[in-house]
């Protein structure tokens, strides 16, 4: 789940963020299903309009559903930044909580550059924030980029 300042970034920017930086033709189950969950119909209209239009651009039918937000459950915790769960060492240097993983802007980050999102110039700019030691900046610099 994503939640968005409406003062930093448009519902637009955000959906065109999200199709940028997804696989959305990949058929799912309902647990790992890509949706976008409107909560106006100003924002389901823009949604819809955003999907087609990037339809228009694809051989594959797009896959993520749109649909009204409702009552969200989080996943359970081994789901939780699970790309960084499988780095041990990185992990274990951020000495967090299972509850304060699943709200940490740094474990949200290197889960995504683990996962191979963002360029190792992103990384280079923001390493130092993330208080590694030295061995685990350079893992995850050898990681970002490979994938």
């Amino acid at each position: 789940m994503l939640e968005f300042d409406a003062a930093k970034i448009t519902y637009e920017e955000l959906l065109d963020m999200f199709w940028k930086n997804h696989s959305c033709t990949t058929p799912m189950n309902r647990q790992y299903m890509s949706a976008i969950f409107y909560h106006s119909e100003e924002q389901h209209k823009k949604a819809l309009s955003s999907r087609d239009a990037l339809q228009k651009t694809m051989s594959k039918k797009i896959m993520t559903k749109i649909e009204a937000a409702q009552t969200f459950y989080d996943a359970e915790n081994y789901h939780q930044k699970y790309i960084l769960r499988q780095n041990s060492q990185i992990l274990h240097e951020l000495n967090l909580s299972d509850a304060d993983l699943m709200t940490s802007h740094i474990a949200a980050r290197l889960n995504g550059y683990l996962g191979g999102h963002g360029t190792q110039d992103q990384l280079q700019r923001e390493i130092e924030d993330f208080n590694l030691s030295n061995k685990a900046k350079e893992k995850l610099r050898a990681t970002v980029g490979r994938k």
